[in-house]
């Protein structure tokens, strides 16, 4: 997300709380249970900063948080911390490449990316990107490569994971939000400030389409369904955008809660996922590559906005806070995030 996202569009809820559709099929606004999910776990974390992104390699048991000016490592099963990644200042987003042994950050306020061990958690190296800013970051499997999401440089920085050398720089043309691989060369990239869908060659290099999301406006998460080609996308105005991955057509809009900043697809059970800041996970089913029903919406808690999907349990993870009110507006900070409540902070486990 980008930097000021708090400032932006959680300020925005949080102040407020405190092409044509195929075929949608929605459910009630709000539901404690969709698709028998629900909150099964609360794992009190605490410690100091807010947060962005976060991961979970599933293979490994480890579930990585963003919280700041560090990143918090914990063990998913046991819900205890077994380490921390510290100097990410800024830092939004967290890539793994275990093939490689590596996990790469990006750190915002540095325009940096920190390259770490994924045993020892140490540091490995620090890259300067291409663009400042860079905001979510995810590994192209196809190309070998990791790509920042430099929000205020309207670019992308492809670093080779391997070697950790900038491979090169791609003009997105608008501010990137968040970004998703196809595995098969393809990366597909949110532009925020233009609503649409940006499409690149990894290997080239280059962006070869650029589609229009509308009606989706402010576009936020994404995840994608690689096996039917469809790319899910949160948007501000309270929808998922359905696209088609390979002709950039709108097919369905299905009705999300407020606040979303993350997406997800379970590609065994055939379910999208939007978390969302007024405290729910909106559940959507591919009943079809042309067919999407809201099965409904878990709540969780306000500013359960990013998570993250463990594939081997099919649980998804959450991280919030309990929220004071902000401080006092200066020119520096006209619009200053909500304090959290001291050793508040906690990762909520939502599943069967």
């Amino acid at each position: 997300m980008r930097s000021n996202r708090w400032s932006f569009v959680g300020m925005r809820l949080l102040l407020a709380l405190a092409a044509a559709p195929i075929s949608i099929v929605a459910a009630a606004p709000a539901q404690s249970e969709a698709a028998g999910y629900r909150v099964v776990k609360k794992i009190p974390v605490g410690g100091e900063g807010f947060w962005d992104y976060l991961i979970v390699d599933s293979e490994a048991r480890r579930l990585y948080i963003s919280r700041g000016t560090h990143v918090m490592v914990l063990d998913p099963d046991a819900g205890t911390v077994v380490g921390d990644i510290p100097n990410t200042e800024g830092v939004h987003g967290i890539a793994l490449v275990p093939e490689v042994g590596r996990g790469f950050t990006s750190n915002g306020r540095a325009s940096t990316v920190t390259i770490f061990d994924l045993k020892t958690l140490k540091e490995i190296a620090q890259v300067k990107t291409t663009g400042q800013n860079p905001d979510a970051i995810i590994y192209d499997p196809a190309s070998r490569r990791v790509f920042t999401l430099n929000g205020r440089g309207g670019n992308s920085t492809a670093i080779d994971a391997a070697s950790g050398t900038v491979a090169g720089t791609i003009d997105l043309g608008g501010r990137p939000e968040f970004a998703t691989a196809d595995g098969k060369g393809r990366v597909y990239v949110n532009l925020e400030d233009k609503s649409m869908v940006v499409e690149v060659d990894s290997q080239q290099l280059k962006v070869e389409s650029r589609w229009p999301l509308a009606p989706c406006e402010e576009p936020s998460g994404m995840a994608i369904d690689r096996e039917h080609r469809r790319l899910f996308v949160g948007c501000h105005n309270q929808m998922m955008a359905v696209m088609d991955a390979d002709t950039g057509r709108v097919l369905a809009t299905p009705p999300i809660g407020q606040g979303v900043d993350a997406n997800a697809f379970d590609p065994e059970t055939q379910l999208a996922f939007s978390s969302n800041g007024d405290g729910t996970l909106t559940v959507v089913h591919e009943d079809s590559p042309d067919k999407f029903t809201v099965v409904g919406n878990v709540q969780t808690q306000r500013g359960a906005r990013t998570m993250a999907l463990d594939l081997k349990t099919h649980n998804i993870f959450l991280v919030t806070a309990e929220f004071g009110p902000p401080p006092p507006p200066t020119a520096e900070h006209p619009r200053p995030r909500p304090t959290i409540v001291p050793g508040s902070f906690v990762v909520l486990v939502v599943g069967k």
